[in-house]
């Protein structure tokens, strides 16, 4: 019988945001981001400018942890999450910590939709969901691989999960997904008629 394993595995993390014991409020928590959406002039601007659909902080306000306390108490428990994916990914540290580096919000109208890219200059990045409306879109995950597999023939239909050259991963609020920034990741067409509102981070090497 032949031997057959896998290797070079891609790491996916999911949890609940209060695993280790935080409490956000889900109500308090999308509307300071409906609110913190509606006084961003700069992000607003942002988002016109670059034809982004919907709206994004990215480019506006990072540093929410230290604008609002509703924020800090994420940190605080993705801290913990990040910390934990960490070891289950054998990362060695020498000594040093896996810090934030910027967290933004993302609010997808009817629509809307995030572009395939990566984050290329952190070690973890992540989302954690504010509202999931039914009809809102998943979050799709490409193999890494995928570009150097020019002449593959298609994956079957049927495929094991981790055979697919895509994987969509349907989350809801409170959710936290976690994956190494270099995973090339999308979020296909919200086709809900509310919006899907989302809190990204990445981690940075420090």
């Amino acid at each position: 019988m032949p031997n057959i394993t896998s290797l070079f595995v891609t790491r996916l993390y999911r949890a609940g945001l209060s695993e280790f014991g935080a409490s956000v409020d889900a109500d308090e928590l999308e509307n300071s981001c409906l609110s913190i959406a509606e006084d961003d002039e700069a992000g607003q601007e942002w988002c016109d400018a670059n034809d982004f659909p919907g709206y994004t902080s990215y480019a506006s306000l990072t540093d929410l942890a230290w604008r609002f306390p509703i924020f800090k108490d994420i940190v605080d428990s993705l801290d913990q999450h990040v910390a934990s994916f960490a070891k289950d990914l054998d990362f060695d540290l020498d000594g040093r910590k896996l810090v934030l580096e910027d967290i933004w919000i993302n609010i997808l109208p009817e629509g809307g939709y995030h572009s395939a890219h990566i984050h290329p200059h952190s070690v973890i990045s992540g989302t954690t969901y504010v509202a999931m409306p039914e009809g809102a879109s998943a979050l799709k995950l490409e193999d890494p691989r995928h570009a150097m597999m020019m002449a593959a023939p298609p994956r079957t239909k049927d495929a094991r999960e981790e055979m697919k050259s895509f994987v969509y991963v349907k989350p809801v609020v409170g959710d936290v997904l976690l994956w190494e920034s270099w995973l090339r990741h999308e979020v296909p067409m919200n086709m809900s008629e509310e919006h899907r509102i989302s809190v990204s981070f990445n981690y940075r090497w420090e």
